[in-house]
């Protein structure tokens, strides 16, 4: 009797096994049709089965490593990325951390992989998640191996890439670990900011104070933010008056600290610099 309840046991874990195995390579088979679309999967499917040997080495914590999908992808040529002529791009991000902070990363990522128009068409946030949509016409829709180089600056990492046309990807984005990417100001150290149309961001979580010096070519008016570790703001100061320098005290609080000109940053057209004091 023991013998046969052994061998019923038996039986049923090697059951499980095998469905946990089937259930396991119909994820990865479902993620690999979902980025190539059926035609192309079903005629490509026995070069699949042999790039993706073993596919086991395609799971990462129970889930599909999709980075490793889409360059094992790229790499055999299966992925295309590029149209004949510009398309309206629609790329949707979604994460469990703060929205301010999510913004600003993804802004930033985006911008420095050669995305700088493009507009918001959505936002929601709920208990879970906060999603972030955005439109943008290119030639090539993003390419996710670049994005995630660009990501690894900031600490986050693409856990999950959904394509839900060649014009419309989604991509879930872990930030548990993210910071901005930015120059760190430190004890007596000068940080020279060149002309920029963009807000100069620098982190200035290890000093007490800063000085900013600016160029006599310039008409600046300054225009300073202080914001928290999740890009809350703190403090905001304006000068409505021309200024060659400008000493400030950091708040305690403050990771970041932006600066801009009070009206438009054309009136910077030389650098400023940057002198940090005092240690925190």
């Amino acid at each position: 009797m023991v013998k046969i309840f052994l061998s019923l046991l038996l039986l049923i874990t090697f059951s499980f096994a095998e469905d946990d195995l089937v259930n396991s390579e119909d994820l990865l088979a479902q993620k690999i049709e979902s980025f190539l679309g059926t035609k192309e999967y079903k005629n490509k499917l026995n070069f699949i089965n042999v790039i993706f040997e073993p596919k086991s080495s395609y799971y990462q914590n129970d889930r599909v490593d999709v980075i490793k999908v889409v360059k094992t992808l790229k790499d055999n040529g299966l992925l295309k990325l590029f149209f004949k002529s510009p398309k309206e791009i629609n790329l949707n991000f979604q994460t469990s951390g703060s929205p301010l902070f999510f913004v600003k990363l993804m802004g930033d990522a985006l911008r420095n992989i050669g995305y700088y128009r493009y507009v918001t068409t959505a936002s929601s946030l709920d208990a879970e998640a906060f999603s972030w949509s955005v439109a943008l016409s290119s030639e090539y829709a993003t390419d996710p191996i670049i994005l995630q180089t660009e990501l690894n600056k900031s600490g986050c990492t693409i856990i999950d890439i959904q394509r839900n046309s060649a014009t419309d990807w989604t991509y879930v984005i872990d930030m548990a670990e993210g910071h901005l990417n930015l120059a760190e100001l430190e004890q007596s150290k000068e940080i020279k900011l060149k002309h920029s149309l963009y807000a100069h961001w620098l982190n200035c979580s290890k000093v007490e104070k800063v000085k900013i010096r600016s160029s006599r070519r310039n008409n600046w008016y300054p225009y300073i933010a202080y914001y928290d570790t999740s890009l809350h703001l703190l403090k905001v100061i304006k000068k409505d008056e021309k200024r060659s320098k400008i000493v400030l005290n950091i708040p305690k609080r403050a990771k970041y600290i932006k600066i801009s000109d009070l009206y438009t940053l054309k009136n910077v057209k030389d650098e400023l610099v940057v002198t940090s004091y005092g240690r925190r």
